[in-house]
């Protein structure tokens, strides 16, 4: 039994055919538009199951299910365009860290070695107790953002 059920008013439908119809535009609100199409159980609607729909455009059930359920929580715009999210990005290193960390990566690398790598440098900063814990990536990440050339 479907939670989320789908019942397109008449301008509802038209808008959906005309998103179809410009041929431009982002391919996930095209997408959208033709979930929210097959799933439309009023009286002109197509009525398919999510299967049917995951099948016919190649797209997961979850999704549909998100579409149906953005598009009677939240209304039809919604269900056409992409959810951002609402919580901001936390960073994970502060200024003063990430200047500890370039200064690390433009020193010389530990004796036997030829330069650092991304691991060694997340291992150094913990060892150093600059950061309880951090990834190669977010290492990586911090470094790419810095116009510096280490080499």
């Amino acid at each position: 039994m479907k939670k989320y059920i789908v019942k397109l008013s008449e301008d509802e439908r038209v808008a959906l055919h005309e998103v179809m119809s410009q041929g431009e535009g982002a391919a996930r609100k095209q997408t959208h538009a033709r979930i929210l199409l097959k799933a439309d159980s009023g009286e002109e609607g197509s009525n398919w199951t999510d299967r049917r729909i995951s099948e016919a455009l190649e797209v997961g059930t979850a999704t549909i299910e998100r579409v149906r359920q953005r598009y009677v929580e939240e209304g039809l715009e919604s269900a056409l365009t992409r959810q951002r999210s609402s919580a901001p990005r936390r960073r994970k290193l502060d200024g003063e860290q990430e200047a500890r960390l370039i200064m690390l990566a433009c020193s010389e690398p530990e004796e036997g070695l030829e330069r650092w790598t991304l691991q060694m440098l997340a291992e150094k900063l913990v060892e150093l107790q600059v950061v309880e814990s951090i990834t190669r990536e977010t290492v990586r990440q911090v470094l790419k953002k810095t116009n510096s050339s280490r080499g």
